[in-house]
């Protein structure tokens, strides 16, 4: 089976094809356009201009998947789409959640497409599309083959920190999950941000602090860990937030050395933070499965410590985080949840869902 995934939820524009062969999914091509250089010149995603940015690049984006997956000898153009249409099986698409505007965009291609092409509609939700990230078994371009080893078995628990969400789920079968807890104000990645426009750093923050710590000592500042008392499975950010404003106004002008000292303390914080939950449920639970997600999975010292906490435990546990091209948003993760989604009935009735939650 074949599906086409697009994905345009913030302020990428991705499309996708993948190919599933028994348990086996391999990408195809796998296509990302962002408008984030243009976002960083304001410090954050303007909803409106993402929006107008992914209406100019939703169509070359998805003809570019298309043409990357399928190589065809015509020399027609109009015999190569084709072509590259009667190989897709399945249209996939991000509904929700995220920026209405940019949901609208990606939605209303797939449902034009989905009845011009004649082709099953499969909506996806956007935060449960991440986690899919782990079951693709190749990250490259056909060819490239990963062992089945990788894929996640259940029970697992499934950790999501992104710019916006930060939630901890159990999941018990493909589309059989409990919601474990989340965050309460601010996502985890949402905190790097902020911090690093505290700390004078450009957006996207999450990287930018990450560079920076390399060159920092953790403990030089000693911040908060956020909700490491409470015994349930819920997060909190807003707090470290506030706690590193009135730091940087204590202290006054931070020297570069201090910014790298200091970053490295979020960071460490941060991370600590979301393991402390992930070690708890496991415990709770007795899982010995985790998988991590979203963009923040991608930060390379949540997964040094996380793999060394989950060693800690004395047991064999197992963690999936997706290579760091799968963990920020793109349409491979859409494409892969819907090869375990069922497509709607009518594409018409598809609404994009902006409030669309776990």
């Amino acid at each position: 089976m074949i599906i086409l995934g697009i994905e345009t939820s913030c302020d990428e524009t991705a499309a996708a094809v993948l190919q599933k062969t028994g348990k086996q999914i391999k990408i195809l091509s796998n296509v990302v356009a962002s408008s984030a250089t243009l976002q960083a010149k304001y410090g954050g995603v303007i909803p409106e201009q993402a929006a107008r940015e992914q209406l100019r690049s939703i169509i070359p984006v998805i003809q570019e998947a298309l043409t990357s997956a399928f190589k065809s000898t015509s020399s027609s153009k109009i015999s190569n789409f084709k072509f590259q249409i009667s190989k897709i099986d399945a249209i996939a698409v991000t509904y929700g959640p995220g920026l209405i505007g940019s949901l609208l965009v990606g939605v209303e291609t797939a449902k034009t497409l989905a009845l011009t092409w004649n082709k099953p509609l499969i909506p996806v939700n956007h935060l449960l599309g991440h986690f899919y990230a782990n079951w693709i078994t190749s990250t490259h371009l056909p060819g490239a083959q990963a062992h089945l080893e990788g894929v996640p078995k259940f029970p697992c628990i499934g950790l999501l920190v992104s710019g916006g969400h930060t939630d901890l789920v159990l999941f018990e079968d493909y589309n059989k999950y409990k919601y474990l807890g989340g965050t309460r104000d601010d996502a985890a990645g949402e905190c790097f941000d902020k911090c690093a426009r505290l700390l004078g750093l450009p957006y996207p923050g999450g990287p930018q602090i990450a560079k920076l710590a390399q060159t920092g000592n953790p403990d030089k500042f000693i911040l908060p860990i956020p909700m490491r008392e409470s015994k349930d499975f819920d997060f909190s950010y807003s707090g470290l937030k506030t706690a590193v404003a009135n730091l940087i106004k204590e202290t006054g002008k931070l020297s570069q050395q201090e910014k790298a000292d200091l970053a490295s303390s979020i960071e460490q914080t941060i991370v600590t933070s979301l393991i402390d939950k992930v070690v708890l449920a496991i415990q709770h639970y007795n899982i010995d499965q985790i998988m991590v997600a979203g963009g923040v999975a991608a930060n390379q010292r949540l997964k040094e410590e996380l793999e060394s906490r989950v060693k800690s435990q004395g047991k064999k546990i197992k963690l999936h985080i997706p290579p760091p091209e799968l963990c920020t948003d793109n349409a491979a993760m859409i494409a892969s949840a819907a090869f375990f989604l069922n497509p709607i009935k009518n594409p018409v009735i598809l609404q994009a869902n902006p409030n669309l939650s776990l």
